[in-house]
């Protein structure tokens, strides 16, 4: 059940992250292509990241003026948009639905599907570089982190593992490090985005602890993905519902009962929040209520 307090907060924030993400999409463009991006970027969805991204700069900067981080937010959601679209192509998942509407590639083609995607990698880095309201440094440290965590080394490397998972996937824990790669980097890189846009040196001690909830609520967060893909309908899900199942991939259900599977979600969110809670300047955070939200969220 989510809170009045969070169900605000979602709202406050989503308008904000949509508000700016619609204006810089509103650019001239006599190719059509932004046509086609739009069609993927502004279908809605839960913004999760950009969400993380405004609260972790709440949390640290003790401010509620957003604007310092609220490109950075943005530059994330286009690169998760764009990781979306290029998930869906026939070449990777082959998913015909995503929000409940048609996948872009089944509107558009593959080929202009494609170069969306790409548009959206590249077109976040050019709004995270045009931030004006943070020092050189710290718009550095927070672009580093976007190549960071979208790269080889995060979510891109997780889609690689992903399209091979018959050959690298034995076990939960090789399952878990794909999962810590395609889902947790960029919530890691949002909780790291939000800090860094707060501070000029930043902290390695938080940045740590940031990285092990990011990772713990990305796992969690698969997992439930997992589950609901066994256990929800496509209605609901807003894609295909047991669509894991029909390609033949792996999932945390492959290796664990329904019930181990979602003992370890809360597991992993508990550890989460007792780690984030330090931060906290009240018993009252939103992060925390978005922790628990995600465990029992229905798609």
């Amino acid at each position: 059940m989510m809170s009045n307090e969070l169900k605000e907060r979602l709202n406050l924030n989503t308008k904000a992250v949509e508000d700016l993400i619609t204006e810089l999409i509103q650019v001239k463009d006599d190719t059509g292509l932004l046509d086609v991006t739009k069609y993927s970027l502004l279908s809605g969805g839960k913004r999760i990241r950009p969400f993380i991204v405004l609260e972790a700069y709440r949390l640290f900067s003790d401010s509620e003026n957003v604007t310092v981080a609220l490109p950075f937010a943005c530059a994330l959601e286009m690169i998760h948009t764009y990781s979306l679209i290029h998930d869906d192509l026939p070449c990777m998942d082959n998913d015909d639905y995503r929000r409940g509407r048609l996948t872009s590639h089944k509107v558009f083609g593959e080929d202009k599907a494609l170069l969306a995607g790409d548009t959206l990698l590249t077109y976040a880095f050019e709004v995270a570089s045009n931030s004006k309201d943070l020092s050189a440094n710290s718009s550095l440290s927070c672009i580093q982190a976007l190549a960071k965590f979208a790269g080889y080394s995060g979510m891109a490397g997780g889609q690689m593992i992903d399209l091979d998972s018959e050959k690298n996937i034995k076990s939960l824990d090789q399952l878990l490090k794909m999962h810590s790669l395609k889902t947790s980097a960029l919530i890691i890189c949002a909780l790291q985005l939000g800090y860094l846009c707060s501070v000029e040196a930043p902290n390695q001690k938080i940045l740590s602890d940031l990285e092990k909830v990011g990772y713990n609520i990305g796992v969690a967060f698969q997992i439930v993905d997992d589950i609901l893909d066994k256990t929800s309908n496509s209605t609901v899900l807003g894609k295909l519902a047991g669509s894991d199942e029909k390609n033949g991939k792996k999932t945390t259900l492959s290796y664990l009962s329904l019930k181990d599977a979602k003992d370890l979600v809360i597991s992993l969110t508990n550890e989460a929040i007792s780690i984030i809670k330090q931060y906290c300047k009240s018993d009252n955070c939103v992060l925390i209520d978005l922790f628990n939200y995600l465990i029992d969220r229905e798609k």
